[in-house]
């Protein structure tokens, strides 16, 4: 169920526009508050699948530990078998640093793949998490949340840990065992050489270090800047019927360019600083190949330290290969950036508590009758706006409450709290004589049955929007709940009837039919509490007859509260509410409210000027 508040909120509420601290659409830029909180946290998903990982690892050692073998034969075939022109000698070696070339790629071969399962796994779990988190937050979130940004959360943070995980784990401890087996073994080879080849490593490390900073930053106001470019477009392309009825095409476009253009500057500024990081690793690098070449070169003429040419070789190659996970650890620290990043604002959505939850020892409903009151009722959704104030109503099972006012007084407010989809802030609300915050949520709302003015539909069959109201209800009470609804007949002239597709929202069917849906799916969810949100105020005179017959046999035996600009609708309501301000300020039948001449007299003669004498005096008759 989904109502959608027309009240003073939508007058009161914060404007979330661009502002200082702000991206575009008002998105607030986030940061990373905890890198080490964050990184533990993403990786505690990985528990799942230690022995996987674990089997993962041995795979990174075997073929990193082959990638050290190759330097130290390509010394040995230049000492022993090229210097003294041992063909024979040569080719042996030529193919068992191939055979151990193909091995290490093998095993690379393995362990990513499995890394790949691993990691997909993961964000399984994630996204589940997320989207089933996202379940149980109360529309109070939605109304401060874009939804364009929860989409980018849902997809392109969850994609960016993707990318970090999924390829680039397995490098990440291939390259840090590189890294200190590179060193190991200079250090058993020779002393001077491996000093010599450490004398760049202190000046590339700064290096790193601060460009990932930097990157880092510039990565995380990328993700933003993302998140609501995302948020522009959802919105524009969800509210294409307003942009074209009031011609707002370029505006729409400049506010697309306006959060275009930012997401690619700040990308551009993102991506330029860690590009810089490649040219200056690669001139770092062959500044130490050259330091390792000159220096070794003296030694092995000088006759010190037993440096030879083949011990050379092998200490240029261990040099390149000690400097190129040095330079990939930097490109893998951009993307683990980009990938923090993201997973923070999907853990902010995790973390943000329900407000809205069954206390430890709520109550089961069992038998609802339908008995409401509301007691010295106040709420504000925003803090010292008040909507609602002091706010008394008791409906008796069965009974038809009316509630009428001028738009903004609070009258979908009342049915967003019997609903509680907010609590409120001061008075009680009982349910058949239980406070609403005692009742197990869902058996509330199992218990209600809500039809909108403009109601949603979901992209699937006709069948399947009707059994959205009891997904375990049979073809034939689909049927009869069509039939109830009047809906049976415009059904069966659909092209597939039942099994007719309907567009997002059923923009293929026009508002009545929409409507008859919507009364069919609550018939077929067989209510205690009936609420009807202007059930009938967007269809014309015809279309509105089939609905009231449609809703007067579901209104039948239920407590129903019918919200009503027409109020010619609601002659027959046991009791009527007039609303103004947020309090009551008339009630009474509808004959009584209307003898008593006041603001519901004021509210319904209104509706019918330009009748004549003699048509008015019918109406009030």
């Amino acid at each position: 169920m989904t109502t959608a508040s027309r009240d003073s909120r939508s007058s009161s509420s914060p404007r979330r526009g661009p502002g200082p601290g702000r991206g575009p659409g008002g998105m607030p830029i986030e940061s990373v508050k905890d890198f080490k909180q964050t990184t533990r946290r993403l990786f505690s998903y990985f528990k799942k699948h230690t022995a996987a990982l674990v089997v993962t690892v041995f795979l990174v050692i075997g073929y990193t530990l082959l990638g050290l073998i190759n330097p130290i034969l390509l010394g040995q075939a230049i000492d022993q078998f090229i210097n003294v022109g041992n063909i024979d000698g040569l080719g042996r070696i030529a193919l068992l640093m191939l055979a151990v070339f193909f091995g290490s790629s093998l095993l690379q071969f393995i362990a990513s793949y499995i890394m790949a399962g691993v990691s997909q796994g993961m964000l399984k779990q994630l996204r589940k998490q997320l989207f089933d988190h996202l379940q149980t937050l109360s529309l109070k979130y939605f109304d401060q949340n874009q939804v364009g940004d929860l989409m980018s959360r849902l997809t392109n943070d969850i994609d960016a840990i993707n990318r970090a995980i999924s390829q680039n784990v397995t490098q990440l401890i291939g390259n840090l065992l590189t890294v200190v087996g590179v060193v190991v073994v200079m250090l058993s080879l020779n002393l001077w050489l491996t000093l010599a080849s450490m004398i760049v490593t202190p000046i590339m490390f700064l290096v790193t270090t601060r460009i990932a900073m930097m990157s880092r930053k510039n990565f995380r106001k990328m993700q933003s800047t993302t998140g609501a470019l995302n948020a522009v477009m959802e919105e524009t392309i969800s509210g294409q019927r307003a942009v074209k009825i009031f011609r707002q095409n370029r505006s729409a476009m400049d506010g697309f360019v306006n959060a275009n253009r930012e997401v690619r500057d700040v990308s551009i500024r993102a991506l330029a600083i860690s590009m810089v990081l490649m040219p200056l690793m690669n001139i770092m690098s062959n500044m130490d190949v050259a330091v390792v070449m000159g220096i070794g070169g003296w030694l092995a003429v000088s006759g010190i330290g037993g440096v030879s040419v083949g011990l050379i070789a092998t200490f240029v190659s261990y040099v390149q290969r000690f400097t190129d996970p040095l330079r990939s650890l930097s490109e893998l620290y951009n993307s683990l950036q980009s990938a923090l990043a993201g997973a923070e604002r999907v853990f902010k959505v995790l973390d943000t508590a329900p407000d809205l939850t069954d206390l430890p020892d709520a109550k089961p409903i069992d038998d609802l009758k339908g008995e409401v009151v509301f007691d010295h009722v106040d709420f504000s959704y925003v803090d010292g706006v008040p909507v609602m104030k002091q706010v008394n109503m008791h409906a008796l099972p069965g009974q038809t409450i009316a509630l009428v006012g001028p738009t903004g007084a609070g009258k979908t407010t009342t049915i967003n709290l019997l609903s509680r989809f907010y609590d409120v802030n001061g008075g009680t609300i009982y349910i058949d004589g239980d406070e609403i915050k005692t009742l197990k949520v869902d058996d509330l709302r199992r218990s209600l049955g809500i039809v909108l003015q403009d109601n949603f539909l979901f992209s699937g069959t006709v069948m399947e929007n009707i059994r959205y109201g009891r997904l375990e209800a049979t073809d034939e009470e689909v049927y009869q709940a069509a039939r109830l609804a009047n809906a049976e007949t415009f059904i069966h002239r659909l092209p597939e009837g039942y099994q007719t597709q309907l567009s997002e929202r059923g923009s293929n069917l026009s508002q009545g039919q929409r409507q008859l849906l919507s009364i069919a799916r609550a018939i077929l969810a067989n209510p205690k509490i009936l609420i009807l949100d202007e059930a009938t105020s967007s269809v014309d005179t015809r279309t509105e007859k089939h609905i009231q017959e449609a809703l007067l046999r579901l209104m039948e035996g239920r407590t129903a509260f019918v919200i009503a600009h027409r109020l010619s609708t609601i002659r027959n309501a046991d009791q009527v509410l007039v609303i103004n301000g947020g309090e009551v300020i008339e009630r009474g039948t509808h004959d009584e409210l209307l003898a008593q001449k006041g603001f519901y007299y004021n509210l319904y003669i209104s509706q019918f000027k330009g009748k004549t004498q003699e048509e008015l005096g019918l109406v009030l008759n």
